[in-house]
């Protein structure tokens, strides 16, 4: 006799699966009423109605009710009493839009239903579809969960003449023996925020869905509350964006701040190349514990970036709250409050909000974090009102949560966050330029930058990794050293913080160019080692800022071969032609008296943003082309002049100059100032001519920048 046996049984689920479908995979209270709205929006509802009925007493109830389209005994039968049943995921794969008002449903897992579950232990349910009966059905999970499985714990619906919905159709629940009992004030008016914001307020169609909170016994608690559209009109800057997967389109506003005598400013721009922050690594973390930037071919997003997304976007409103500025408006108070129970960036599909993207707990772009390092300049979450809005039909790609809290985290939703953080780039920008206009008029306190551990802790992880630590180690302390000396020196000299800001920035690009030698295979040790060197003088050359300038003649067709050499690696990488009359034979030349280390530190700053606005413009790299010359005549002065075909100048020189401003996300804003900087110090001029002016060939049509030197 064999002992092999063969089993076949279907899985006998406990009745116990549906309480957990609702307890566990449901969050919160809160978060249980807002998937019965979005329930009733699926529905084709145009209101839905939350009541407390007898709060703080043991008939408390939960009272949802809806105008949609209802259910028909047939309906309840085959999809309401089938846990995961997924015609709604159909309808979206389909297309299959509501008859009333277009929607595509936004439940698809079919569990949304048991969020009732969450909330009380009685359920009552009526409902009623066009030309059926009114269906009625209450049970008790108490005792369904008596029966031991799901087979056996039956619901009886019944049909009967219309009594709830006697001229319409729609949805009641209403949901008794509460287990929550904290429905307090404060409870209820965090319920409202949230599903009052479930339809974007800068939505198109937001007249056609409406939630309402009723609480009888105390109308106060919801009453008072101001509207949404009272408090976003408070905010000074405004900003629209929409990115199709060619070009991005954007509106800044700065409305103006009341008591302060500032213009009004309008930017508007409908051709922009859209510029995205490089993908990160979360687990891959260097020794300050921070994501290390892939390396990536592209800066800018195009279709493919929005492959599985679909166009995208938003519409911000960023609040000002300076100790000098949030008085000028009143109630402070009230508007603090506000702003740190609804701040963030909140995501929309169709017009209906992804939950819990821009709740309190959740960061989910990482502002506050990015905020830290630079508190002055960069967005975080209690100023701004914000939201992203994409197509439910074109964003298949990004798959929400089975607990309805957020977006599963995969590639999609990577280049999601990277194409909103691009946009609040742009918004940041242009907020900070009117920022500044604000400090200039009031006397605040000027950007303070940070140091260089970040760079230099990046080249030791680089270093160790490529087993060349021994190497760049002892480079590495020298030039840690040298820069807390030049710090202490600073500070004693009582020069101002954009001074200090300028080695870092130099130190910072001079890694930036190390490491690109560290990982390209051709690179040699002694190579290596040379740049390292270079790095080091870096701080050494740049202490004669504090001092006077050491200068003597010599040839501008010498820097400008220096500068040529010390950027071969970078034009090599990123495919750039280089056109260079000046090293040509017979090339044109001029004598100046300048301190050489400083104006090929300015020469090289210009090239670094030639190099990245080509690549902004143009993704086939056969197309980036970058021009430097030497002007013997120029006016005022020989001149070395760095052109491109990039994207070109956005902004006037006073603006372009000014310490900290950059569009180039994640640059210090430090290149031009420096480059200013430097031609001051040598009795010369950075400036921004015309194409002509600058003696720039055709096919050069976007920024032009001349090093001029008024000796000679």
């Amino acid at each position: 006799m064999s002992d092999d046996r063969v089993l076949k049984r279907p899985f006998r689920p406990r009745a116990r699966l549906l309480q957990l479908l609702g307890d566990q995979l449901i969050g919160s209270p809160r978060l249980a009423l807002f998937e019965l709205v979005k329930n009733a929006y699926d529905a084709d509802a145009d209101e839905v109605t939350i009541t407390f009925e007898d709060l703080g007493t043991p008939e408390a109830s939960i009272v949802i009710r809806d105008n949609g389209q209802g259910m028909s005994l047939d309906t309840i039968e085959h999809v309401w009493l089938v846990p995961g049943h997924d015609h709604r995921e159909r309808e979206r794969e389909g297309n299959v839009r509501s008859p009333k008002y277009g929607r595509l449903p936004l439940g698809e897992k079919g569990v949304g239903r048991f969020a009732v579950h969450k909330l009380g232990d009685t359920i009552e349910l009526v409902t009623r579809a066009e030309g059926e009966s009114e269906c009625h059905a209450r049970f008790d999970w108490e005792e369904l969960l008596k029966e031991t499985y799901l087979t056996d714990a039956e619901i009886t619906v019944s049909q009967r003449t219309p009594e709830v919905f006697k001229d319409t159709t729609g949805t009641l629940i209403k949901v008794g023996r509460l287990r929550s009992d904290g429905w307090t004030r404060g409870e209820i008016r965090d319920l409202y925020r949230q599903v009052t914001s479930i339809a974007s307020p800068f939505g198109d169609r937001v007249g056609d869905f409406e939630v309402r909170l009723d609480v009888p016994e105390h109308p106060e608690w919801v009453g008072t509350l101001p509207g949404v559209h009272q408090l976003l009109e408070m905010a000074p800057y405004r900003f629209e964006f929409d990115f199709d997967g060619e070009r991005l389109h954007y509106r800044y506003e700065f409305v103006g701040v009341p008591g302060l005598k500032l213009e009004k400013r309008v930017v508007e721009r409908n051709d922009m190349h859209f510029q995205i922050p490089p993908a990160r690594e979360p687990d891959d973390l260097d020794p300050i514990d921070q994501p290390r930037p892939k390396r990536q071919h592209r800066i800018t997003a195009d279709s493919s970036t929005i492959d599985g997304i679909g166009r995208i976007s938003g519409r911000f409103h960023i609040f000002d709250r300076d100790r000098k500025i949030l008085p000028l408006y009143g109630d402070t108070r009230f508007l603090e409050r506000y702003l740190n129970q609804n701040g963030g960036v909140r995501v929309y599909r169709d017009s209906m909000r992804v939950y819990n993207y821009g709740e309190p707990s959740d960061d989910w772009l990482g502002l506050d974090l990015r905020r830290v390092n630079e508190p002055t300049k960069r967005l975080s979450r209690n100023i701004t009102i914000g939201v992203v809005d994409l197509g439910l039909a074109e964003s298949q790609a990004l798959h929400e949560k089975t607990n309805r809290e957020g977006f599963v985290e995969n590639e999609a939703y990577d280049r999601l966050q990277r194409l909103v953080l691009g946009a609040l780039w742009v918004l940041q920008v242009e907020r900070n330029i009117d920022k500044e206009r604000i400090r200039e008029l009031t006397g605040g306190p000027p950007h303070v930058p940070q140091g260089v551990d970040g760079p230099l802790a990046e080249l030791r992880r680089l270093a160790s990794e490529h087993r060349i630590g021994d190497v760049l180690e002892p480079t590495i302390r020298k030039i840690e050293d040298d820069y807390n000396m030049l710090r202490e020196n600073f500070a004693r000299s009582g020069v101002s913080h954009a001074g200090l800001a300028v080695i870092f920035h130099e130190v910072e690009r001079g890694v930036r160019v190390l490491t690109g030698s560290i990982n390209d295979p051709a690179m040699t040790i002694e190579s290596i080692r040379d740049q390292a060197g270079q790095l080091q003088g870096v701080l050494e050359t740049s202490s004669q800022l504090l001092k006077t300038t050491t200068s003597k003649p010599g040839s501008l067709r010498d820097i400008v071969r220096t500068a040529r050499d010390l950027s071969l690696l970078r034009f090599r990488l990123h495919g750039i032609k280089l056109e260079c009359p000046a090293l040509e034979e017979d090339g044109p030349d001029a004598t100046a008296t300048f301190a050489s280390s400083l104006v090929l530190g300015a020469l090289t700053n210009l090239i670094d943003n030639a190099v990245h606005w080509v690549k902004v413009r143009h993704a086939d790299p056969a197309e980036r082309r970058i021009f430097v010359n030497v002007v013997p005549d120029y006016e005022g002065g020989p001149a070395i002049v760095v052109a491109d075909n990039g994207s070109g100048f956005l902004d006037d020189p006073a603006t372009m100059i000014s310490p900290f401003f950059t569009r180039r996300p994640g640059g210090s804003g430090l290149g031009l100032y420096f480059a200013n900087l430097v031609m001051d110090l040598n009795e010369g001029h950075l400036v921004f001519p015309t194409m002509d002016q600058a003696e720039v060939p055709d096919g050069y049509d976007g920024a032009v920048a001349a090093l001029v030197f008024g000796n000679h």
